[in-house]
């Protein structure tokens, strides 16, 4: 009998709470608290766009949206020729007499775990407004801004309540993960457009049943696939959370997933089949990812991305202060208890659906980490929907607990008052953030004090045989006109011309600084990795 009325209680105490974020609106304050976080997000994501470094990344973005290869490069720029900043820019241009197909063949042939929907758009997009580093960033931009919509009509569909859905666009909208990569010219952005109206078009077809609903859900499932690879976890989970509300029964519900799955699938297999058809070359692209890290490195790196997703200062792995300690735990323990909270405080179809989001895509890429070996898991935009699941528990959580009938005055307030301090410090970060030319997610490349360095010498030269043509496409941004570059890719060929007063090494390899140092009238120098001085005797 005790149990039953435990039982009894925790369910009225669960159909109140629904009932109540099912109607509650946010207080006046509250709302206004809000709709000021959303619109900095907002501005966040258009601030100084074209101040942070061009990284290699997205040097490789404008050279595929703008029709040329990799290759194409290596064959015309990388022959030993003296060139000009000019002559390489030109890459970032749009190919002459090229069109969107030569970007998806660069796609097909070089990359081919990136799908082309976001670099199409791309391309149009530079044709429209220009290739520079503003317009090019700017579709990111523009893309970014629909997760707010998104992410308030999934709240709506798994929480039935505005509440959640005005806290969790407050949260996403001064993430400071999520405003970095609104600002980079690559998919990531898109990408979360693309799982959370996903996810949405999913439990709306599973609550109205309808054949246009399910169409609506495969539509959003093609899209999904075309805009990165992993959304494959994404489509699983989705798969498996239908298969068990289901209770593991043929219904018609089931039924219709499967026809809905397979033709969003079937939409997306003229990309499939390129991605199995260049297999080899998606491993060699991918090839970086297999670098093997100890559990303790792996597991500390989880904690600091899950802190990232809400507060970023972008400091290391040690402090000189307890203070970040604290700060991570504190996080750390706001996000566990949060999942906790949605476990026992929602329906199955609630908790269930966040924790298959955040479960298949975690257990894709840290089971194969801890198994081979590999870094896929401490990649954050690779673990996107992990934290959108996060970010949604926590949305949930102070969604309840600042209007819980069950909760006393000082907790509500206690309540609002982390609410506040976790926003106020989400756009603490994005401040310190939008002022900094480099950050975390540059893989700490500072090109603008090298570019300084060399800009500043006497009729300089800058000499590279990097095996990845980004790198010195990404450096030439901050370059002066007047300086000369030579690119080879057979160090033992390389001629130094004696006109140069200063000479420059960037990311060499071995074998190109010992040719150097061969001729036995230069000494290569060490100034800031990538970056070496060739000095003469």
């Amino acid at each position: 009998m005790a149990s039953k009325a435990a039982f009894d209680e925790d369910y009225i105490k669960l159909m109140d709470t629904k009932k109540i974020l099912s109607w509650f609106q946010p207080f006046d304050w509250l709302k206004f608290l809000l709709i000021i976080l959303i619109v900095l997000g907002v501005f966040f994501r258009f601030i100084n766009i074209d101040k942070k470094i061009y990284w290699r990344d997205e040097a490789l973005t404008s050279l595929q949206i703008s029709g040329y290869t990799q290759t194409e490069i290596l064959q015309e720029a990388f022959n030993g020729s003296i060139i000009t900043v000019a002559d390489l820019q030109k890459y970032q241009q749009i190919k002459p007499n090229s069109s969107v197909i030569d970007t998806v063949k660069s796609l097909a042939i070089e990359t081919p775990e990136h799908p082309p929907l976001y670099y199409m758009m791309s391309r149009l997009w530079v044709q429209c407004f220009g290739s520079s580093i503003a317009a090019t960033r700017s579709l990111s931009v523009l893309l970014s801004l629909f997760v707010f919509p998104a992410i308030y009509w999934l709240c709506l569909e798994l929480f039935e309540s505005p509440l959640v859905g005005w806290i969790a666009m407050a949260i996403v909208a001064v993430s400071p993960f999520h405003v970095l990569y609104a600002q980079e010219a690559r998919e990531y952005s898109f990408w979360t457009v693309t799982i959370l109206l996903s996810s949405a078009a999913l439990l709306r077809a599973m609550r109205l049943k309808t054949k246009q609903s399910w169409g609506v859900y495969a539509l959003n499932l093609a899209l999904g696939f075309y805009s990165y690879l992993f959304f494959a976890f994404v489509a699983v989970s989705h798969g498996i959370y239908t298969i068990i509300t289901e209770r593991f029964k043929l219904t018609k519900t089931l039924v219709a997933y499967l026809i809905a799955a397979a033709s969003g699938f079937l939409l997306f297999a003229p990309w499939a089949v390129v991605v199995i058809t260049n297999l080899e070359q998606l491993k060699k692209s991918m090839s970086w990812i297999s670098y093997r890290f100890t559990f303790i490195e792996l597991a500390t790196r989880w904690i600091f991305n899950i802190n990232r997703i809400f507060v970023d200062w972008n400091y290391g792995l040690s402090f000189n202060s307890p203070i970040p300690y604290l700060v991570i735990i504190a996080i750390l323990i706001l996000a566990v208890y949060s999942l906790y909270f949605v476990w026992r405080n929602t329906s199955e179809r609630q908790w269930l659906f966040i924790f298959t989001l955040i479960g298949i895509t975690a257990l894709a890429l840290v089971l194969p980490d801890l198994i081979s070996g590999g870094q896929r898991s401490r990649v954050l935009r690779y673990i996107i929907p992990c934290y959108l699941g996060v970010q949604l528990a926590v949305a949930y959580l102070f969604a309840t607990q600042i209007t819980s009938i069950s909760l006393k005055k000082w907790q509500h307030k206690s309540w609002q008052v982390i609410m506040v301090i976790l926003l106020t410090s989400g756009v603490a970060s994005c401040v310190i953030s939008s002022k900094a030319a480099v950050w975390w997610n540059k893989l700490g490349i500072d090109n603008t004090q090298l570019t300084m360095i060399v800009n500043k010498a006497s009729n300089p030269l800058v000499i590279s045989d990097t095996s990845l043509p980004s790198d010195i496409l990404s450096f030439s941004y901050g370059l002066n006109k007047d300086v000369h570059i030579q690119l080879v890719t057979q160090p033992d060929l390389l001629k130094i011309a004696d006109s140069s007063d200063d000479i420059f090494l960037y990311n060499p390899s071995k074998a190109l600084k010992t040719q150097v140092e061969k001729e036995n009238k230069y000494k290569v120098k060490r100034l800031q990795p990538p970056l070496f001085k060739v000095e003469k005797f």
